[in-house]
């Protein structure tokens, strides 16, 4: 029998087989793929030793974190507070080791009162700061006072723990800093 005599559907039929033949061997003729190993990656030596990153001994980052810059007064009052005492005690020592620094002391008020009246009330808050600075060892010629008043306020709310946090006395280094 020939292909020629086939009728259209055995022809189409032996096509088919033919295909399917070709395929299988196609299939077996292909060697089985071995695995190839990743060649396992040499560490890369290490990168040069970087100083630490952190605060810098003697910057204004040092001062404001390992210091602190701020402290807290009661309600109409300019005295220095036990709570506030340590604070001051760390800034004093922290100029002594670095007595290039010069600093600001900016006293602050919260909103209630008259504007002449809390002005008069945070210059009263940063002289006692200096002062307190000043009798621990820091030349009085390195500090400045000025008084904000209730002009600059860190905290625009009104309840009590706002104005609690805006009735304070921050240092501010003005130079000499590294």
């Amino acid at each position: 029998m020939s292909i020629t005599s086939l009728s259209p559907k055995g022809t189409l039929r032996v096509a088919l087989m033919a295909a399917a033949a070709l395929t299988m061997t196609a299939c077996a003729s292909k060697p089985k793929p071995v695995p190839v190993r990743e060649p396992v990656p040499t560490p890369a030596p290490p990168a040069p030793t970087q100083p630490p990153v952190g605060v810098v001994p003697g910057s204004i980052q040092d001062f404001t974190i390992n210091v602190g810059d701020r402290v807290y007064f009661d309600f109409d009052r300019y005295d220095i507070r036990s709570d506030a005492a340590p604070v001051l005690d760390a800034q004093a020592a922290w100029l002594v080791r670095y007595p290039a620094v010069s600093v600001r002391i900016e006293g602050n008020a919260d909103e209630r009162g008259t504007r002449d009246y809390n002005l008069a009330l945070g210059a009263r808050r940063a002289n006692s700061i200096s002062e307190f600075l000043v009798a621990r060892g820091v030349a009085p010629s390195r500090i400045s006072t000025i008084s904000f008043g209730k002009e600059r306020p860190i905290d625009p709310g009104t309840s009590e723990d706002s104005y609690q946090r805006n009735r304070n006395g921050h240092t501010a280094i003005t130079g000499g800093a590294r």
